[in-house]
């Protein structure tokens, strides 16, 4: 039986450990230019100088490009145009589960396929827009809605290609909202004084249709705890990868075959088991807090800066710095907590970087010079850059990876409501007390208590795996895959190919 059952699995495509490499990298590049296309095209925070004077009122400060377009062509007001910018990043977070569950029940190759598709139509869409109406369902809606589709899908597929440098992978491919707003700024800009702005949407939908060839590149790796939840799959020819013999119980059998809709019922209760982990509850109560408060410094640093006497070009230079550091942050530290003797740490790291984003909106008060809000800029900018890198991963640390791509849906999900309230929130409070003091104070409560309360899922994480070494330490192998505590020796990677008699033997 067991050997017949070696010979079996022979024939299906083994899972494996996260290969580290190889095709791993094309999956980090495709990432890469889907954070490009979903988070840098909609969220240019970059306002040309000789247009930054009419934006220093109300509660928006500082706002895409566009924005000053739609203002200008359809005569609307300060509130009604920023329902626009509002729309798609609020339905890009709102409808990141979607993602997750097309990406989980088809596959995140379709998902980003799809996604790229509605995305491309609804830029495509906009240029023809006549009415600000018009602008709220196509851009805001459907734009939106691709984006979504896209973003969760492609990020989780990066977690399930590494473990030993996922960081450093993570922090490469989330750099491409960074690196894609400082280099389409200035061509978006160009575009529209050539083209006007339909002219720039039309040639942006055009741009947005290669996230179809990004999903393309998203080929699908089954892991060995995704083998051990939903069974084999049938063999990838491209995989290098080799597997041993593994016993399967006459009884399991059955239960491998079973393609009911009550099996399938039950396996969409178990993707979203993580829901009922404390450790999880706690990691969403954390995030809350973060969205709440990494926004504001974004919004409100140079209507701050330009309010203590700053000048305009170094106001605008200021968020320059904090947006090339922010790149330099996601990928060094990403690096740095790949390193051997910070590996085990990662939460700490993550908690440590969302705290100094704290410390340092705290302080901003006491800087009322451009000499003094340069060391802000590049502090903050660098670990904004950190934490965004190690989102997926303290998520995947928690919830493992077969449920990393729910799990992210439901993260990006709690982003939306703090995104689209904290920005006027603080608006309020500037108008309130006359000054900025409580807008910064309110971030930097508001991220320090991010940290604070991640800061206690890993101690009580620590304390529990104590408590489990200790009464498991005559069963605990000193080898074990540091990346995947439940990992068994079932699975290797290996380009020679597996002899069936001697794994039956062992067996």
């Amino acid at each position: 039986m067991v050997h017949a059952a070696a010979m079996a699995q022979g024939k299906k495509r083994p899972a494996v450990p996260p290969p580290d490499g190889g095709w791993g990298w094309v999956i980090v590049a495709g990432c890469f230019m889907v954070t490009v296309c979903t988070r840098a095209v909609t969220s240019f925070r970059f306002c040309s100088l000789n247009r930054f004077q009419p934006l220093l009122t109300g509660q928006f400060r500082c706002i895409s490009i566009f924005f000053v377009e739609f203002q200008m062509h359809f005569g609307g007001d300060y509130s009604g145009t920023a329902w626009i910018h509002s729309l798609v990043d609020c339905t890009t977070m709102l409808c990141a589960p979607l993602g997750s569950f097309i990406g989980n029940r088809l596959s995140c190759r379709i998902a980003v396929i799809l996604g790229g598709f509605l995305s491309s139509i609804g830029l495509v869409l906009s240029s023809f827009a006549t009415s600000l109406e018009y602008l709220y369902l196509t851009l805001g809606v459907l734009t939106g809605i691709g984006f979504s589709l896209c973003y969760t899908p492609a990020i989780a597929m990066v977690g399930s290609y590494f473990c030993e440098r996922k960081a450093l992978a993570y922090g490469i491919a989330m750099s491409g909202s960074g690196i894609g707003t400082f280099i389409l700024a200035p061509v978006v800009q160009l575009l529209i004084e050539h083209y006007s702005w339909r002219g720039a949407l039309l040639i942006l939908g055009g741009v947005v249709s290669n996230l179809c060839v990004c999903g393309a590149l998203l080929r699908p790796i089954t892991l060995k705890e995704e083998e051990e939840a939903h069974g084999p799959v049938p063999l990838d020819t491209d995989c290098g990868y080799r597997v041993k013999a593994q016993v399967v119980s006459t009884l399991e059998e059955p239960l491998a075959i079973n393609n009911s809709k009550g099996s399938r019922c039950f396996k969409s209760m178990q993707e979203y088991r993580f829901l009922l982990m404390p450790d999880f509850l706690m990691l969403a109560v954390s995030f809350l807090f973060l969205a709440s408060g990494c926004s504001l410094p974004f919004v409100y640093l140079v209507p701050y800066a330009l309010d203590v006497g700053v000048s305009h070009h170094q106001a605008a230079f200021l968020m320059s710095i904090l947006g090339v550091i922010d790149i330099v942050g996601n990928i060094t530290f990403g690096w740095l907590v790949d390193r051997r003797c910070l590996k085990k740490y990662r939460n700490v790291c993550y908690m440590i970087a969302v705290g100094m984003e704290g410390l340092c909106c705290l302080f901003i008060p006491l800087l009322r010079t451009f000499a003094l809000l340069v060391p802000f800029s590049v502090l903050y900018g660098y670990f904004d850059g950190a934490y965004v890198a190690l989102i997926p991963v303290v998520t995947s640390d928690i919830v493992g990876t077969t449920n990393l791509s729910s799990a992210l849906g439901i993260v990006y999900f709690l982003h939306a409501i703090p995104y689209l309230l904290s920005p006027p929130i603080g608006g309020w409070l500037v108008d309130t007390t006359g000054t900025y003091t409580a807008t910064f104070f309110l971030s930097g409560f508001a991220l320090i208590s991010s940290s604070l309360v991640i800061s206690t899922v890993t101690g009580i994480r620590h304390c529990r795996r104590t408590q489990k070494h200790r009464k498991n330490n005559k069963d605990t192998d000193p080898k074990q895959d540091p990346c995947q505590g439940s990992r068994s020796d079932f699975y290797i990677a290996s380009s020679k190919d597996v002899n069936p008699s001697i794994n039956t033997a062992n067996s």
